[in-house]
């Protein structure tokens, strides 16, 4: 009997949050959002944009936090 599992076709079977340095303008934080859920960086920045407005506290708190605790990629 001959047994083969295949894990998965996904190549990055765990992709990791982390700031993107190359894509970044303050701290890379949106730019590491948008790469980790494959989606514009335009948009994860105006959605940002747009909860600073509406909620200025918790968004500039998570923001900093953010910046300090995720890591660097690329």
């Amino acid at each position: 009997m001959k047994y083969h599992r295949e894990y998965s076709a996904i190549k990055d079977v765990n992709p990791i949050l982390g700031k993107n340095t190359r894509y970044k303008k303050l701290s890379g934080v949106c730019a590491g959002i948008a790469k980790y859920y494959n989606s514009s960086r335009l948009l994860v920045r105006v959605i940002a944009i747009v909860a600073l407005f509406l909620f200025p506290v918790a968004t500039a708190v998570s923001y900093v936090v953010a910046s300090l605790l995720l890591p660097n990629q690329h």
